[in-house]
């Protein structure tokens, strides 16, 4: 078995997605040097031994790990003249 794999590779065999597992990277949830780490080219891999180990963790604790997620709104709030444009014409 190879100890480190590509998101790629480690999304095949776990069942995360590539895009659930750069979710966990750039929050946090799989610590730099524990779960994952930059290949020399600095490419990051999954650190299987690591993930195995999370996983365990988490589950002899009988504890999830609280991650907090901040939402950013696209959305600005509008302003007094934009919502006057929203408005319909008023009838004459």
């Amino acid at each position: 078995m190879v100890r480190y794999k590509t998101i790629s590779q480690f999304a095949v065999e776990s069942g995360y997605t590539e895009a659930a597992i750069r979710s966990k990277i750039q929050d946090g949830t799989w610590p730099k040097g524990q779960v994952w780490r930059h290949a020399p080219d600095n490419k990051p891999l999954i650190d299987v031994e690591g993930y195995e180990e999370w996983v365990e963790s988490a589950a002899a604790s009988g504890q999830r790990q609280k991650v907090v997620l901040s939402s950013v709104s696209c959305m600005r709030a509008p302003s007094a003249a934009s919502e006057s444009r929203l408005s319909p014409a008023p009838l004459t």
